[in-house]
Parts: C-alpha cells; sequence; structure tokens
C-alpha cells in the first residue's frame, strides 16, 4: 500500500509541475488564432513531425466511448448489487471505491475543461478548444487499467484474464498511440494526460 501511495504523490506532483512548467516555460502564440503554447519550440517541432490525420481523430474519438460504456457498465453493476442486497454499504467495496474514482475522473475531466492551459494545434469545427491534458489519454489510462483490476479479480480462469488484459492493454495503446499520431494534442497534453493518469491509478490501486 505504502508504494502505491508514494507512486501516486510521485505522479500527481510531476504533473503539476508540467503543468505549471507548459503555463511558463517558451511561451508562444503558436496555436490557432494566435494560441498561446507552453513548450513550443518542442510541440510545434513535434506536431510538424506527426501532421494532422483527420480519420484517425475521428476513429480515436469515437473510441472513446468505450470507456464511457466501461464505466456506465459497473456502475449498472454496483447499482444492481444496491437493490439486491439493498444497502448501499453492502456494496462490494471495490465497487463503492471505483465509483468514488470515476468521479474523481470526471472532477478532473471537467475541470480541465474550463480551467484552460493551452488549446488545440488545430481548430475543430472552427472552434478552439481546451487541450491539457488529453481528456482522451485521461479517460483511456484510467478507466481500463482499473477495469483490467476489477475484471482480474473476478474472472477465475488464468487464460481468459490473460487474454482481457491483452485486450484492454492493446486498446490503451493504440488509443493513445493514435491520439498523438492523429496530430490534434500537442505532445506535452499526452504527457500530461499520462501523469495525471499515472498519479489517480496508483491511488486507486
Amino acid at each position: 500500500m505504502g508504494s502505491f501511495l508514494l507512486t501516486s504523490i510521485g505522479f500527481l506532483s510531476a504533473f503539476l509541475l508540467w503543468t505549471i512548467a507548459i503555463r511558463r516555460i517558451d511561451v508562444q502564440p503558436i496555436g490557432p488564432l494566435g494560441s498561446l503554447v507552453g513548450f513550443s519550440s518542442l510541440n510545434k517541432f513535434i506536431h510538424q513531425l506527426t501532421g494532422v490525420h483527420w480519420t484517425l481523430y475521428a476513429i480515436t474519438d469515437w473510441l472513446g466511448l468505450v470507456p464511457l460504456c466501461v464505466m456506465l457498465g459497473f456502475a449498472i453493476f454496483g447499482l444492481t448489487q444496491w437493490v439486491k442486497r439493498k444497502h448501499l454499504l453492502a456494496v462490494d467495496r471495490s465497487i463503492l471505491v471505483l465509483g468514488w474514482f470515476y468521479g474523481v475522473v470526471l472532477a478532473a475531466y471537467a475541470f480541465f475543461e474550463q480551467f484552460v492551459v493551452n488549446y488545440r494545434p488545430v481548430l475543430v469545427n472552427g472552434s478552439l478548444e481546451a487541450s491539457y491534458p488529453s481528456s482522451t489519454t485521461l479517460l483511456v489510462l484510467t478507466v481500463m487499467p482499473t477495469c483490467a483490476i476489477q475484471l482480474n479479480a473476478r474472472i477465475k480462469s488464468p487464460v481468459i484474464r490473460h487474454r482481457i488484459t491483452l485486450i484492454i492493454m492493446t486498446f490503451t495503446a493504440f488509443m493513445v498511440g493514435g491520439r498523438f499520431v492523429s496530430g490534434v494534442h500537442w505532445i506535452t497534453d499526452i504527457i500530461g494526460g499520462m501523469l495525471l493518469s499515472g498519479g489517480l491509478v496508483a491511488a486507486y490501486t
């Protein structure tokens, strides 16, 4: 337990320092409509390297519904336990903790929609959109690992557990990599999403 707590504190501290650095270091108006971007030299170089791939953006955008469906599925599972057992505290503790965890993830998501660190490197439907941290990266890297933890604790067959874990890992890697290559985020957005997710998942674990 202590090692996970230290890991969580480390990731969250790194995320906080990374966010402050983005607001202060090499901030230049390189974004659409002259929007300011931290680590502008690095971000511009990586963005020019990847380019923009709208098809990949659309695919990862639609697949971003998968973690939301996973969240809904566990919510229904917990609600079913609550109804059957007739008391909220009779619901599996891990499911109750997962519910709080999802609440924290969604709160972080909502916060950074309002507290804009920087905007996307491209206009979406002609408008600027908040870009930091990558919301898709945040959702995928928090929901899918905790999904694997839940399923591994409930599935008895080692073979099925291994296959499900492999599917989840492959999906997660594709989503994060796809979001990066699509060019709709700065590289600093992806890194920020990974740091925040790492801290939250370690805290949950």
